[in-house]
C-alpha cells in the first residue's frame, strides 16, 4: 500500500516542476481557467494543445500584445462623437425644442412629395395630384370631373374620358399652345364656346364622341382627326365652310347624329368620312367630286360610309364618279 502511494507521488513531480517552470503570466492564466468547485461548466478536451515540457518552446510570448498595430495604407478608424445634436427641453414651454446647429454634417432622406407629385398648373391647383401626369400627357379619366381642370403649360395630350363635363369654356385651353390631342369621350358636353379651340394651332386630334353636342365651334385648320360620333349634332350646327380650310383633315367621323345632309365642301386631304346612322336623304353633286373635272380622280378618299341613312345612293351617280370606291350604303 505504501509502495503504490510512493509511485503516485513520483508521477506528480514532473508535472509540478513543468508548471513551476512556466512563465508567471502563462501560469496565472492557466490557474484562472481551471474549473473551480461549484462550476457547472464542462471541461473541454484540449487535445494536442496542452502544454507540456515537450512543446514548451512553442509557447507564444504575449508580453507585448498591447503594442499598436501598423495598418499600413488602410484608412484610419472614423470615430463618431454623436449621432444627433443635443437638445434641451424647457419645462415651461413645448416639449419639442428646435434642434441646435451641429458642426457635423447630416444627411436627410429625400422625399417624393411636393414638386415630383404635382406640377403647378395655370392657376396653382394640384391637377397632377388628381390626374396622372406623365411627361406631356395628362390622364384624367373617370374621376367625376365637371369641368376641365387647369393644365400644365407643357401639356400636349389630354385624356379626360368618362367624366361629367358639361361645357367647354374659352379659357379652359388658354395658353396651351402645345396641345396636340384632346380626348373628351363619354362626357355630358352640350356646349363649347366658339373660341375654345380656335387658337390651338398645334391641335391634331379632337376626340368628342358620346356627348350631347348640337353644334361645332370654330376649329383650327391643323386638325387631322375629328371624331364627333354619337352626339346630337344637326346640320344647322355645322358652319357651311367649317371644313374647307382644314387642309390636313384626314379622318372625319360624324356617325350616329341628327344630320340631314352631308356637310361640305370637304377638303381634298380627306381619306375617310363616316356618316352612317344619320337622317341624310339627299346629297349635292359636288359634295365629293367636281362636276366640271371629269378626268379628275380623288384617290385618297377611299372610305365613305352612308349606311343607316334613308338616302338611295343610286339616284346620285354623278356625286361620286371621281371616287376610287363606291360609298357604303343603300343603292335600291
Amino acid at each position: 500500500m505504501r509502495l503504490l502511494a510512493f509511485l503516485s507521488l513520483l508521477a506528480l513531480v514532473p508535472q509540478e516542476s513543468a508548471a513551476a517552470s512556466l512563465p508567471r503570466k502563462e501560469r496565472k492564466r492557466r490557474e484562472e481557467q481551471m474549473p473551480r468547485e461549484g462550476d457547472s461548466f464542462e471541461v473541454l478536451p484540449l487535445g494536442n494543445d496542452v502544454l507540456n515540457p515537450d512543446n514548451y518552446g512553442e509557447v507564444i510570448d504575449l508580453s507585448n500584445y498591447e503594442e499598436l498595430t501598423d495598418y499600413g495604407d488602410q484608412l484610419p478608424e472614423v470615430k463618431v462623437n454623436s449621432f444627433a445634436p443635443a437638445t434641451r427641453i424647457s419645462p415651461a414651454k413645448s416639449t419639442t425644442a428646435p434642434r441646435t446647429p451641429s458642426s457635423n454634417p447630416t444627411m436627410t432622406r429625400p422625399t417624393t412629395a411636393g414638386p415630383l407629385l404635382s406640377s403647378q398648373p395655370n392657376h396653382g391647383l394640384p391637377t397632377c395630384l388628381v390626374c396622372v401626369c406623365l411627361g406631356s400627357s395628362v390622364y384624367c379619366d373617370d374621376i367625376d370631373l365637371e369641368d376641365i381642370p387647369p393644365l400644365p403649360r407643357r401639356t400636349a395630350y389630354l385624356y379626360a374620358r368618362f367624366n361629367r363635363i358639361s361645357r367647354i369654356r374659352a379659357e379652359d385651353f388658354e395658353g396651351l399652345t402645345k396641345l396636340k390631342r384632346i380626348d373628351l369621350s363619354s362626357n355630358l358636353i352640350s356646349s363649347i364656346d366658339n373660341d375654345a379651340f380656335r387658337l390651338l394651332h398645334a391641335l391634331q386630334d379632337l376626340i368628342l364622341p358620346e356627348n350631347q353636342l348640337e353644334a361645332l365651334p370654330v376649329l383650327p385648320s391643323g386638325i387631322e382627326i375629328l371624331d364627333v360620333r354619337q352626339n346630337r349634332l344637326r346640320s344647322s350646327g355645322i358652319q357651311p365652310v367649317a371644313f374647307r380650310a382644314m387642309e390636313k383633315l384626314q379622318f372625319l367621323y360624324l356617325s350616329d347624329n341628327l344630320l340631314d345632309s352631308i356637310p361640305g365642301p370637304l377638303p381634298l386631304s380627306l381619306r375617310s368620312v363616316h356618316l352612317q346612322n344619320n337622317l341624310i336623304e339627299t346629297m349635292q353633286r359636288d359634295v365629293f367630286c367636281d362636276p366640271e373635272e371629269h378626268k379628275y380622280t380623288r384617290r385618297q378618299l377611299e372610305d365613305i360610309r352612308l349606311d343607316g341613312n334613308p338616302i338611295n345612293l343610286s339616284l346620285f351617280p354623278s356625286a361620286y364618279f371621281c371616287l376610287p370606291r363606291l360609298p357604303i350604303g343603300r343603292f335600291v
